[in-house]
């Protein structure tokens, strides 16, 4: 017996099912979004304090998506009179014999008209000097420098989408675990640990736990969980590495690392923030530690050495959840034989997306129409179907 009826429901309020709420309330449409832990929480992907936003990515498609990614931000922005998206510019450096190529970026950046620079290591390490400092920014390194890059931070961003949704008149409901979600009549059941709510539509934002709702549908979508971590890196020596001095970088090698000029609240002001990515082990979201691996915090520690000097003290670390596609790229989608269910999954790189992600996954449970930007990320595609190849995860 369903306790009330929403037009739709959202499971799942991390960042991309926090954006779909508010999407859903601004329109006016009646939306409960069910959260199994608390609002905020750090078991998944949306916490912390920077992710990183840019328009240099390696198809034209995504290149395209990422104006819409900044405009969705931006409107968001307008509606809550606050920013959420601080440019800073960005670099991607190449090292010579680079694992990841920088050819699709480049013709991916010109085939949409987006203006970036293509810089030697003499230049990078002109402009920025932190990296003279270093060792690895010599031999042949290429930058592909963007000044639209920059950061969108992370926890504080999705907590200002739910504020909004629930100014909107959103129904956000914390610790309500779902354990299954059930199509009948035309309606879709979402049950809940505690009972039910019966929606005209529901949209799954569930990440890591994403297939243990689809499956009873018959759907799962080829993906690994794996732990990962960032690492806050201690120093009196910041000044080179502030905002407007050091940009938003990556390493496009393997292992790849990123990183971002000094940001966030006072406890990390005085921390450079850096991580590996794709680095972690696999692990179930329910029984995974939150213990820092050593071994990759030592990797991480040297490279940043290595990348802007000698510098720092032992760094603190903490852990997210990377939900990895086996091609590493979104879901979004309907699926096909429940078209009132619709699913939505960043691919641990979606964050920078989630505005955007919320405002497509809406259209699409009011019934709006797909465009051909959203094929590549349809949820039966034959790619979703093969054994995780970690190199695919190389972009």
């Amino acid at each position: 017996m369903s306790e009330r009826d929403y037009e739709v429901g959202v499971v799942g309020l991390g960042g991309l099912g926090s954006a779909t709420a508010y999407w859903l309330a601004r329109r006016g449409v009646s939306v409960v979004g069910l959260e199994q832990f608390e609002l905020g929480h750090v078991r998944g992907a949306s916490h912390d304090h920077s992710r990183i936003i840019r328009r240099s990515y390696h198809t034209p498609g995504y290149v395209e998506l990422t104006a819409d990614a900044y405009s969705a931000w931006d409107a968001v922005e307008r509606d809550g009179d606050t920013r959420i998206v601080t440019r800073t510019g960005g670099i991607d450096l190449f090292p010579d014999g680079a694992a990841i190529e920088p050819g699709p970026y480049r013709t991916s950046l010109d085939a949409v008209g987006v203006p970036y620079e293509w810089v030697d290591d003499a230049e990078i390490r002109r402009r920025w000097p932190a990296f003279d400092r270093g060792s690895v920014v010599r031999d042949g390194v290429m930058g592909l420098f963007s000044a639209e890059t920059g950061i969108v931070p992370a926890g504080p961003a999705t907590a200002t989408l739910q504020r909004l949704a629930v100014g909107h008149g959103a129904d956000l409901r914390a610790h309500t675990p779902v354990v299954a979600v059930q199509p009948t009549g035309g309606e879709v059941e979402v049950v809940t640990a505690t009972g039910s709510v019966r929606c005209g539509a529901v949209v799954v934002c569930a990440d890591a736990w994403t297939n243990r709702l689809l499956a009873p549908l018959g759907h799962r979508i080829g993906m690994l969980t794996t732990r990962e971590q960032v690492s806050y890196f201690p120093t009196s020596d910041l000044d080179d590495l502030r905002p407007g001095r050091f940009p938003v970088w990556i390493w496009m090698d393997d292992p790849s690392f990123y990183g971002f000029p000094t940001f966030g609240p006072p406890e990390v002001e005085d921390r450079l923030k850096g991580s590996e990515d794709c680095g972690g082990e696999a692990v179930d979201p329910d029984t995974r530690t939150f213990d820092p691996d050593d071994t990759m915090e030592r990797r991480l520690a040297s490279f940043m050495s290595e990348l802007v000097g000698d510098r720092f003290g032992r760094p603190s670390t903490t852990t997210c959840l990377y939900s990895l596609t086996s091609d590493r790229d979104f879901v979004v989608d309907r699926l096909p034989d429940h078209p009132n269910v619709c699913v939505g999954l960043g691919a641990a790189h979606g964050f920078k997306f989630a505005a955007w992600f919320g405002r497509v996954l809406a259209d699409l449970a009011t019934g709006g129409t797909t465009g051909p930007e959203l094929a590549p990320f349809a949820v039966d595609r034959p790619a979703l179907s093969r054994p995780v190849n970690r190199e695919a995860w190389l972009v």
